[in-house]
């Protein structure tokens, strides 16, 4: 079932559980804390840097992203509307504790996510565990059914650089059609687009 919000996300739970000391970039509490941000756009938007970024995820963006096209909400619509890319969201999830006692229950969480998205999270991080960057090139080629020039588009949250650093990556796998959403279920919200509820992708 789909529906249409106007107001923004309802802010973010702090992901206490996903505290990993030590590891630049990697899964860390102050990182998941990706709560919604009052301001549209930094008075001084930040110039892209030349690697990924690694900290302080949700902030400013820049305003580009070298080799990928940068989509306005209205974009995003025409896009999603025709149907011709692979709307894919980024946002972050905490992975399933490994070696949890027997007869522990995991439940699965939901997210709302621009309808007809696929969640791939925890793929927009600065540094990538050799699983997770793995799973996302599994994904990756999955959805594209190894069509390297498969239009892409790429989002999360606005001013959240995991979407910026997921579309960079995917950039760097060799696909040569991707497209960066920077306002994300934020902006597709406001702008009156339908969401609806997502589980992500094995």
């Amino acid at each position: 079932m789909s529906i249409s919000i106007t107001a923004p996300l309802v802010p973010r739970i702090v992901l206490s559980c996903l505290l990993i000391a030590g590891i630049p970039g990697s899964i860390r509490a102050a990182d998941v804390a990706i709560s919604s941000t009052s301001s549209r756009a930094a008075a001084h938007p930040p110039s892209e840097p030349d690697g990924y970024r690694t900290d302080h995820y949700r902030s400013p963006v820049p305003l580009t992203l070298k080799g990928a096209r940068v989509l306005s909400d209205d974009e995003a619509m025409k896009i999603w509307a025709a149907k011709s890319a692979i709307f894919i969201d980024v946002y972050p999830h905490p992975p399933k504790p490994p070696n949890l006692p027997r007869g522990t229950l995991w439940r699965e969480t939901t997210h709302q996510s621009i309808e007809n998205a696929v969640w791939l999270p925890n793929v927009g991080y600065g540094v990538l565990s050799h699983a997770s960057d793995a799973y996302f090139r599994r994904n990756l080629e999955s959805l594209t059914h190894g069509d390297k020039a498969k239009q892409l588009v790429f989002f999360c949250l606005r001013n959240c650089w995991m979407s910026w650093n997921a579309a960079k990556r995917a950039l760097s796998y060799g696909y040569t059609n991707v497209d960066w959403y920077s306002d994300g279920t934020d902006g597709w919200q406001e702008a009156g687009g339908l969401v609806d509820n997502v589980r992500p992708l094995p």
